[in-house]
């Protein structure tokens, strides 16, 4: 790593430690703006290999690794609030003067918008800017009042305190073990912010309940490897045993996302072995080991249409489109649910409800059909109808009466 990559990469991590530190107050768009504009320069240094260095000195904190991951390959320019809280955050650290050059260099800005800034927040936000009369440059005057001055506290509105509050409490809830420690660090630092704003937490806590229902458990050993895979871009070698089949098979895979669908985890890959995509359960996986070659990266536009357009968690294209009449009994609990982004509905004249929607393979779709009994009934397609057809009457067997 050159020199100028490695002075960047320190400037970052002492820069994400300030807005990490107890009792300091962040905003994720402002903290993408920092990280994405120091993450520039650190690109233009170094760009082959300056994700997986600012990475690595950062793996400790995985809570944000996938947040800094998106800030590094997706950069954009900070907008002028993230750059007023920037500025802030620059001239409140230094304890001398900082030039105009670097200043706008830090902030990836024009003079003249640096200017607007400056004024801004002396101006219109009261921070003791001044300017050395020798070197020209720009610093707090720590001595301006009482305490070091800060930003007033307009980051959080009500409604955003609530949220908070939600989260500490959904952070609660996860499955023990699993980033016990990462989001044991996050809900505490959730909780001194809400205090801090004088929100009373004990009487919430009772107030946000969430059921996991059937789901089933993931070990942090297990999940905890793919994670550092996927956010570092690298290949892990993985033993699966398939649900079905019971089969066990060894296999290279390069993660693209995890997928967390009806309180269970998934992960979306590209397989080296079956040189295809597909999804891993987390559950099903034995072993995982992270490899040192780098993942292959699916682009979006081919990752949408094979994971999202059809039914369920089964990939692949929307082959089938299935047709549904439900009886009236239930048709407006039905109506009001989501099967499917593209699903489309319809009220038939005698109050019933017909729904279609795009399907692939039709295992889960006919699980889901049974779960409504006699009071669905599947149109269309033949081969769906007559799947649904066969299960039931398999049910039945097992209840009919004998003797």
């Amino acid at each position: 790593m050159t020199a100028v990559a490695q002075r960047y990469v320190h400037a970052a991590v002492a820069k994400i430690n300030v807005f990490l530190s107890p009792g300091s107050e962040f905003h994720r768009g402002v903290f993408g703006g920092l990280v994405r504009t120091i993450t520039k320069r650190l690109l233009a240094a170094e760009p082959a290999s300056a994700p997986e260095i600012f990475l690595s000195r950062l793996n400790q904190n995985h809570v944000w690794c996938s947040f800094f991951h998106h800030a590094i390959l997706h950069d954009q320019g900070m907008s002028k609030l993230e750059r007023v809280y920037h500025l802030h955050n620059i001239l409140s650290q230094r304890r001398t003067p900082i030039s105009r050059q670097s200043l706008m260099e830090q902030l990836g800005c024009s003079q003249a918008t640096l200017y607007r800034l400056i004024a801004d927040l002396r101006d219109h936000l009261g921070a003791p800017i001044e300017q050395d009369p020798e070197s020209r440059g720009f610093f707090y005057d720590q001595h301006a009042g009482i305490r070091p001055f800060e930003l007033p506290g307009i980051w959080l509105s009500p409604e955003e305190l609530q949220a908070l509050m939600s989260a500490k409490e959904i952070l609660g809830s996860v499955q023990p073990g699993l980033m016990e420690d990462e989001l044991d660090s996050l809900r505490t630092r959730i909780e001194k912010l809400l205090d801090e704003k004088g929100v009373d937490q004990g009487s919430q806590s009772r107030r946000i309940r969430i059921i996991h229902q059937a789901s089933r458990l993931v070990s942090s050993d297990r999940f905890r490897p793919v994670l550092s895979a996927l956010v570092t871009r690298r290949r892990l070698q993985i033993r699966y045993r398939a649900r079905g089949s019971n089969e066990l098979t060894e296999r290279v895979i390069s993660p693209q996302r995890l997928t967390s669908y009806r309180h269970n985890w998934y992960v979306d890959a590209w397989c080296h072995l079956r040189k295809a995509l597909r999804s891993f359960a987390l559950e099903c996986i034995e072993q995982a080991d992270i490899l040192e070659e780098s993942a292959r990266d699916i682009p979006d536009d081919e990752l949408g249409p094979h994971f999202t357009s059809a039914y369920g968690i089964f990939s692949g294209p929307a082959e089938h489109r299935a047709v549904m009449v439900f009886s009236a009994k239930i048709a407006r609990w039905v109506s009001d649910e989501l099967w499917h982004s593209k699903q489309e509905g319809r009220w038939l004249d005698d109050g019933r409800y017909e729904l279609r929607l795009p399907y692939g393979k039709s295992q889960e779709l006919v699980m889901d059909i049974l779960r409504y009994g006699p009071d669905v009934e599947v149109m269309e397609p033949p081969p769906l109808r007559q799947a649904v057809q066969d299960r039931a009457r398999a049910t039945a067997e097992l209840y009919r009466e004998t003797g």
